[in-house]
């Protein structure tokens, strides 16, 4: 039997200190990446880990909601997609704009992320959306993963880790990637 879910509250600082480091973790991912407009950003967070519980186990709404403001806003400013990915309870879909989706030619499928099925993040992220849409997979540009929750299944083959000024959002191990184009050719070939 697994442990229960329990929802977790936070105070007034860590609000404040939680969105002042998202957003400094998310301008620093994309000064480092420097996406062409268009690109797309996966991002998958727990915000049991953010809290220093195990994942899955004491999810915060208030604080998927903070996150995905943020992500939303970084990306606006880019100009470029973002999708949040949800939890193993729907198989690790994502979140994006339904223009997204058509633009890469994703698969839409028919679920909507609950903070209980899909995740605290996801749940909030869904709602922000113009057009909201689930799909199964996508092939993102960059990637963030706040709480290992095991984004790599969504970006394009060839990963290269960012290493950022910071290790983690509260108590979450943080990792992130940009793409590359696959290097082919052998040592005849020369290179950008």
């Amino acid at each position: 039997m697994s442990a229960p879910y329990i929802e977790t509250e936070l105070t007034d600082a860590q609000r404040e200190q939680l969105r002042a480091k998202t957003r400094a973790l998310l301008a620093e991912l994309l000064q480092a990446a420097r996406p062409e407009a268009g690109s797309l950003l996966v991002v998958g967070c727990s915000t049991s880990e953010v809290l220093g519980q195990r994942i899955g186990r004491a999810g915060c709404e208030e604080l998927g909601l903070i996150i995905a403001q943020e992500v939303l806003a970084a990306a606006k400013a880019y100009n470029i997609f973002a999708a949040a990915q949800c939890c193993e309870h729907l198989n690790r879909a994502l979140a994006l704009e339904k223009a997204a989706a058509r633009k890469f030619g994703y698969q839409i499928v028919s679920a909507v992320p609950k903070p209980h099925a899909g995740g605290s993040f996801a749940a909030a992220f869904y709602p922000l959306l113009q057009e909201p849409v689930l799909v199964e997979s996508v092939q993102a540009d960059l990637g963030l993963d706040i709480g290992q929750t095991l984004i790599g299944m969504h970006l394009k083959r060839v990963a290269v880790p960012l290493r950022l000024t910071a290790r983690q959002l509260g108590e979450a191990v943080i990792t992130a990637a940009q793409t590359r184009p696959p290097l082919i050719g052998g040592e005849r070939a020369q290179y950008k």
